[in-house]
């Protein structure tokens, strides 16, 4: 499961990218807003919040391990509070990027919208990877 999950996020990372990178190019050359495009973000964390979220409730090192004693513990920490709570951050605020831009009649706002919110949300994921163990580097 936490192999899925890693391999997921190398996904949601490249999804974002992408839809960053293409709603740029279109909010630089006033093209139509593309909401596949950011689709394609939103649906990819969506997926790995929920992976994201069985692994956190079986496995060891999430919920299991919630105790103050652990607060000391930085990888501990990072496991059962920082990286859940920032991703659950990032994945709201994309999905408020897609929900306001879809609303929007303006392409230039609704790229300009979706590039704010996606680019916050990715640097909060890029925040708190666990780079040191992250399965797929190892």
């Amino acid at each position: 499961m936490k192999h899925l999950h890693s391999t997921l996020a190398i996904i949601l990372l490249l999804a974002l990218v992408v839809t960053i990178i293409i709603t740029w190019v279109n909010y630089a050359s006033n093209k139509p807003y593309n909401r596949k495009i950011a689709l394609l973000g939103l649906i990819s964390a969506h997926l790995q919040l929920v992976i994201g979220l069985v692994l956190y409730f079986i496995s060891p090192l999430g919920l299991k391990s919630f105790s103050g004693e652990n607060m000391g513990n930085s990888l501990s920490r990072l496991y059962f509070l920082e990286h859940p709570l920032m991703m659950v951050l990032a994945i709201v605020l994309i999905t408020v990027g897609y929900s306001k831009a879809k609303k929007l009649e303006d392409s230039q706002k609704a790229n300009r919208t979706v590039l704010i919110f996606y680019i916050i949300g990715l640097i909060f994921v890029l925040s708190r990877i666990p780079w040191s163990t992250w399965s797929i580097l190892n």
